[in-house]
């Protein structure tokens, strides 16, 4: 069966950092939050904090949403502001520390994503959002994907609404960034003469009451804002504008107190609906996106899994060849992988066997994960040497979505009696004819993992490789329907 995964969305903001556990369809599963730092290695530290407390067996991809200018195309982030953690390649050293695919985006685009999907633009082919907090982040999606140009289009908080305003951080004077955001409304509620603990509740209130000051306020906050929206309007002509961030609201509300003009260019302006959690949303389906489809945004083939199994002489490595030689398919082994260093190591004992096996049952999966989707790997192995979670943890990174178990049993005497008859080709390290009883015993009770629909092959009967191969590929095809069988 397909297998049900989570991602984790990470939105780092100057403040605050956010994390949270996703479903496929967008829905939070656990979240977090912790403050933030201004310090690029501090930031950095927290970020792999919070995939580490996110993180687990089921995790298939990790999402980031960066504030600043990051290249949509390479996730390289280009510049910051309150947190610059330019120069930082936060997508490879996430990946690394992970183990698991990570995408890195600009915060505004992974919240609109998140809002596209399961908010307030669901169902709209194009959209534009404009965050508004300490400065005014911004994104465009056009049929349902992000508009990213050469690099990072999308830094709608510097659109110039005012020639000779207030001089910018990029460099240019006037942009909404500084007419709009949170931070001008401050300046503006200083010039009219408030004091600076001054809320915006209050200034709503006044403005309602017909207060000329507050009005006044209102007006020279939001008026910027509107021309910015008139202007995304006349370019884009999106289905709806979404203001967001902490002071998305408050933006919305000031909007009411101007005077409605007769423009050609008069756009659905909606608050977004998933407050605080639109980015770690957004970030863990677009981790979701980066594993299921390419730049093109086609669906990526299914990665497929055929698990081999069966305790150590079950006769699960000639099952496991006979397929590979009708399919093509690759075999993965432990003992394919761990053998060329028992073969060159001398005093291996059972400790360090046991030791090399969980490194290349890890190798097996990184292999894997490594491989194009679309490709089918046969894996033979012993999976209940390792805890099932293990297993999971590393099926998830490697990035699989269909397995099936062909599970490969005989009498529990007669694997003894094989192990026994191989002990002389066996390489040093291997274990002797002292572990013979724990595989009888080993055997009575091993029983198949059960991930994905299960074939039992009694490998002392013969076997028809068609057969197998028929039900291997209707398993694939059908995973909902088909569950543990009993052909052979």
């Amino acid at each position: 069966m397909s297998l049900q995964l989570f991602s984790i969305g990470i939105d780092v903001g100057g403040t605050n950092m956010r994390a949270a556990q996703i479903s496929p369809k967008g829905e939070i599963i656990r979240k977090t939050s912790v403050t933030g730092s201004r310090d690029p290695s501090k930031a950095v530290t927290l970020i792999k904090s919070l995939i580490h407390g996110m993180d687990g067996a089921h995790a298939a991809a990790i999402g980031i949403g960066i504030p600043g200018r990051v290249d949509g195309w390479t996730g390289k982030i280009i510049s910051g502001g309150f947190l610059n953690l330019s120069g930082c390649d936060l997508q490879s050293e996430m990946s690394a520390t992970s183990a698991r695919p990570v995408t890195v985006a600009n915060d505004c685009s992974m919240a609109l994503i998140g809002e596209a999907r399961v908010g307030a633009a669901r169902g709209m082919n194009s959209s534009v959002m404009l965050t508004i907090g300490t400065g005014i982040g911004g994104a465009v999606m056009e049929n349902g994907r992000i508009v990213n140009g050469r690099r990072c289009a999308g830094q709608l908080g510097h659109l110039v609404v005012n020639l000779h305003g207030q001089p910018c951080p990029c460099g240019q004077r006037g942009c909404i960034e500084t007419e709009s955001s949170g931070t001008a409304l401050q300046r503006h509620l200083r010039e009219a003469g408030y004091a600076p603990e001054t809320r915006f509740e209050a200034i709503l209130a006044l403005a309602q009451a017909g207060d000329e000051a507050a009005l006044q306020v209102m007006t020279a906050w939001a008026a910027p804002l509107k021309s910015a929206i008139n202007t995304l309007s006349a370019a884009f002509d999106p289905d709806v504008v979404l203001l967001g961030g902490g002071m998305g609201k408050a933006a919305l509300a000031a909007l009411s107190f101007l005077p409605r003009s007769e423009t050609w260019y008069e756009a659905d302006i909606r608050g977004a609906r998933l407050d605080d959690d639109a980015g770690v949303i957004g970030c863990g389906l677009a981790a979701f996106d980066l594993i299921n489809a390419g730049h093109h945004g086609k669906s990526a083939p299914d990665k497929r899994l055929v698990m081999v199994n069966g305790v150590p002489a079950s006769g699960k490595s000639a099952i496991a060849h006979k397929i590979a030689g009708e399919t093509g398919w690759q075999v993965l082994s432990l003992d394919e992988i761990k053998n060329p260093f028992l073969e060159l190591m001398d005093n291996v004992d059972r400790p360090f066997n046991r030791l090399l096996g969980r490194a290349s049952y890890k190798s097996i999966f990184s292999i894997i994960r490594a491989a194009a989707p679309g490709t089918t790997f046969i894996v033979d192995a012993w999976f209940g040497f390792q805890p099932a979670d293990v297993l999971q943890q590393h099926i998830a990174m490697a990035g699989i979505t269909q397995i099936v178990e062909l599970w490969c049993h005989a009498p529990a005497e007669t694997i003894g009696e094989r192990y026994r008859s191989r002990l002389e080709n066996r390489l040093p390290g291997h274990p002797g004819a002292s572990y013979i009883p724990e595989l009888i015993e080993l055997a009575q009770r091993a029983k198949p993992i059960g991930l994905g629909p299960a074939l039992n092959i009694d490998t002392t009967q013969p076997k028809d490789v068609k057969t197998i191969l028929d039900w291997v590929e209707n398993a694939f095809e059908n995973t909902e329907e088909l569950s543990r069988t009993d052909f052979l």
